[in-house]
């Protein structure tokens, strides 16, 4: 498993951010956590999944919080896609290429720190 693979799970996920920014390994994030290395293992790989208090004691021991929020619901992506459902295919294409063209140019940039 890549540092970049996607992950199986949120917590997985948000703690493989945690551990990255913190600059810690799993035994290292386990130590700070009062935790096993495998439990580390075991939540990064989706094998468990944390409760939401151990998921924040986790980020915590990597110098991090977790700020939960309720927001209204965003429905850009619906309303975009039923607007490009009205564009000819060809032009629904060329928008489609070059928006995974951003996407790509930004994951480089991130992957190689710019």
């Amino acid at each position: 498993m890549g540092k970049y693979d996607p992950a199986p799970t949120l917590a997985a996920g948000l703690l493989r951010i945690a551990r990255d920014k913190a600059g810690l390994t799993q035994a290292a994030l386990a130590a700070e956590a009062g935790v096993s290395q495998q439990a580390i293992s075991a939540y990064e790989t989706g094998r468990k999944e944390p409760t939401l208090p151990t998921l924040q004691r986790l980020l915590a021991a990597a110098g991090l919080e977790m700020r939960i929020r309720l927001e209204s619901i965003d429905y850009h992506d619906a309303t975009l896609e039923a607007f490009m459902q009205t564009l000819p295919p060809a032009r629904r294409a060329e928008l489609e290429e070059q928006s995974r063209s951003r996407v790509e140019v930004e994951r480089l940039r991130r992957i190689r720190g710019h």
